[in-house]
């Protein structure tokens, strides 16, 4: 049984009429009668009483096209939602974002994307990029991650965004205006707040030290960077984040010689649908960290 049977059959109870139907339909009236001749063959039951003037469905008929409207109800539905989530007026997007990129980039992100998509369900994950983020992408729990390019694996596309550089952030109230850049040796001596050794960003602040030769005066450490902000914002104590973070309060002091830059990437399964929520988060990304080359 095709769609096209059942879509003819209700044309004629519609229209109470062969001709008339097979006008709407552009098809030939034999054609029409021979569709739906093939239906009732394959029901085992006759649908419509041509004994009249005007076509009617028999008894059986009507049982069937009251099941054939709501049916045909569904799947013009169906279309309409497609066509409703290709417009993005409606649809989801599930994203997963490590804790340094999401301190200075889901901000704006979030904000431009839900003004211009405010129909569109925006689901976050913070969480780290090789014990969370790439499992869930590959198991479709997220249709897109941000994080870094340099975790490769074969079954995440990778699509770089920018360099991250590395500064030291500090309360602006605090912090001389004159001191703009720092040794080193000057950050070492200086009482830190930093991420615990679970984040990459720790890992990547402890090797940085090591290969300077210097042991940097670690005060306080965190799981958050929400913490890390209030602690700085409260406290003498600085940390070592993005230089693109910012906020209330606070400042970015440049590091000699510079941490080796590292760059932020969308993440995406291999080969895996792209919807246009996500092609729209896509290109939106791609249009705000175009931005930073520019401060």
């Amino acid at each position: 049984m095709l769609l096209r049977h059942v879509r003819y059959l209700k044309a004629v109870a519609d229209f109470g009429s062969f001709t008339r139907a097979a006008q709407a339909l552009h098809v030939s009236q034999p054609a029409l009668s021979q569709q739906i001749k093939e239906l009732e063959e394959r029901l085992g039951a006759q649908l419509l009483d041509r004994s009249g003037r005007q076509i009617r469905p028999t008894d059986l008929g009507s049982v069937y096209l009251e099941r054939v409207r709501r049916a045909l109800s569904e799947l013009d539905e169906g279309a309409r939602a497609i066509r409703d989530v290709e417009d993005l007026s409606t649809g989801s997007l599930r994203l997963g974002i490590t804790p340094s990129v999401a301190a200075y980039l889901i901000g704006p992100l979030s904000q431009r994307f839900r003004a211009s998509y405010p129909n569109i369900k925006f689901s976050i994950r913070v969480s780290a990029q090789e014990e969370e983020i790439h499992p869930a992408l590959l198991d479709d729990e997220l249709d897109l991650g941000i994080g870094f390019g340099d975790l490769p694996s074969e079954d995440i596309e990778i699509t770089p965004l920018h360099v991250e550089r590395m500064a030291l952030i500090v309360n602006a109230k605090r912090w001389p205006v004159r001191k703009t850049v720092l040794s080193a040796a000057e950050v070492a001596n200086i009482p830190l707040a930093l991420l615990d050794a679970s984040f990459s960003t720790r890992r990547m602040v402890d090797r940085y030290f090591r290969k300077e030769g210097l042991r940097p005066r670690i005060a306080a450490e965190a799981n958050s960077n929400l913490t890390l902000f209030e602690l700085i914002r409260q406290t003498d104590l600085a940390t070592i984040l993005p230089e693109n973070v910012g906020g209330s309060g606070l400042s970015a002091v440049k590091i000699k010689p510079a941490f080796e830059p590292r760059r932020a990437a969308l993440l995406r399964r291999r080969n895996a649908y792209c919807s246009a929520a996500a092609r729209a988060f896509i290109v939106m990304t791609q249009q705000i960290v175009a931005t930073f080359a520019n401060r």
